[in-house]
């Protein structure tokens, strides 16, 4: 298996030069593929969540340098789960929907995309007016199943894959229920989980829960045969509750004006005010980086660690946010050199690619 990168240019370079080009494939493919789709409100928002959130995908596709001669197949399977995970979350916050049983039914596809013996794929839509998507969504469930049913080591991640999506449905199905009911849902949803999570409140839990990436660390880690049930555990615990927790409170902080004009919850909204917020965010970064420490490739998920906080804080959507240069100046600041190099190129590139 090829060595993941251990610096932040190899990171950088790989990335670019390697990853994305791949993903940009993938991308556009499922662009092509949403544009078939029959039903106009579903085409609508399966384009629109790949037009906005492409840099999702491009993000999780850098762990396709775990999986070494297996890259391809790993952004196969990243970009194809990365947009079930986008269009669905689209389908519960932009739709017509606010059925609870409509979002558990929708989120089936993301367990069936990691259970490849199941062959069975249901009508995800069956509980909302809007039904045909020309099989688009079945398309991108047998893609990631195809992979999976393929990958020599499936077996030895796939309790804590499940896991991971488990708690991820949850989280979709009771975020995007009526306001009134939100937060009860969120909260009671919490106490019954705590004891695996005792230290965070219920909406650093609830955040943590929304990350997608510990799959991708297990499955390219997999597909690079560097795997077995012991270094699935570590990667488990490495990656959730804090890596995944800061990568989703990121995602929200950035997102604060957009969700309050769309009516969106936002987990930042529950710290009391910016110095709280400010301090646990510092604080996730410091827990990411001592439980990666116990990760094999130690050097790359540090770089991950770097990689969230720079990219995240390059994001143009920050010019809305109230305090956030003062708060990117901290989160940069506790985050070090390296994750400060990374938010400069990302923002240069960001300029390059807008010119």
């Amino acid at each position: 298996m090829n060595r993941a990168p251990g610096n932040a240019i190899s990171l950088l370079r790989s990335s670019f030069q390697k990853i994305f080009p791949m993903v940009d494939e993938e991308i556009n493919y499922w662009r092509n593929r949403a544009e078939q789709i029959p039903n106009k409100e579903l085409r609508s928002q399966a384009i629109a969540s790949i037009d906005s959130k492409k840099f999702h995908c491009q993000g999780g596709g850098v762990y396709a340098l775990l999986a070494g001669e297996n890259a391809k197949t790993a952004i196969r399977f990243i970009v194809a789960y990365q947009t079930i995970s986008d269009y669905l979350d689209n389908l519960c916050d932009r739709s017509t929907s606010l059925d609870p049983h409509d979002f558990r039914l929708l989120h089936l596809a993301m367990k069936d995309a990691l259970t490849p013996d199941n062959k069975e794929l249901k009508n995800y839509y069956r509980l909302r007016e809007n039904q045909n998507d020309g099989g688009y969504l079945t398309e991108l469930v047998g893609t990631c199943q195809q992979i999976l049913e393929e990958l020599d080591g499936y077996t030895t991640i796939i309790d804590q894959v499940w896991q991971l999506e488990e708690m991820y449905a949850d989280l979709q199905v009771h975020k995007h229920v009526t306001v009134e009911e939100r937060i009860p849902r969120l909260t009671s949803w919490y106490e019954e989980n705590k004891e695996k999570v005792s230290e965070l409140p219920w909406y650093e839990y609830a955040a943590a829960a929304g990350s997608t990436i510990g799959i991708y660390c297990l499955v390219s880690y997999t597909l690079g045969g560097k795997m077995d049930s012991n270094i699935s555990q570590i990667i488990y615990n490495g990656y959730f509750p804090f890596m995944q927790g800061l990568h989703i409170m990121l995602d929200y902080y950035i997102d604060q004006q957009e969700d309050m004009e769309e009516g969106d919850l936002n987990f930042c909204n529950f710290y009391s005010d910016d110095h709280e917020m400010k301090e646990r965010l510092i604080y996730f970064i410091k827990q990411s980086n001592k439980h990666v420490k116990q990760l094999p490739d130690r050097r790359f998920h540090e770089l991950i660690v770097q990689g969230l906080v720079g990219l995240y804080l390059a994001d143009e959507k920050l010019e809305q946010v109230r305090g956030s240069e003062e708060m990117c100046k901290a989160l940069l600041k506790a985050s070090g050199t390296t994750a400060k190099f990374i938010n400069f190129t990302i923002k240069f590139y960001h300029k390059m690619e807008n010119s």
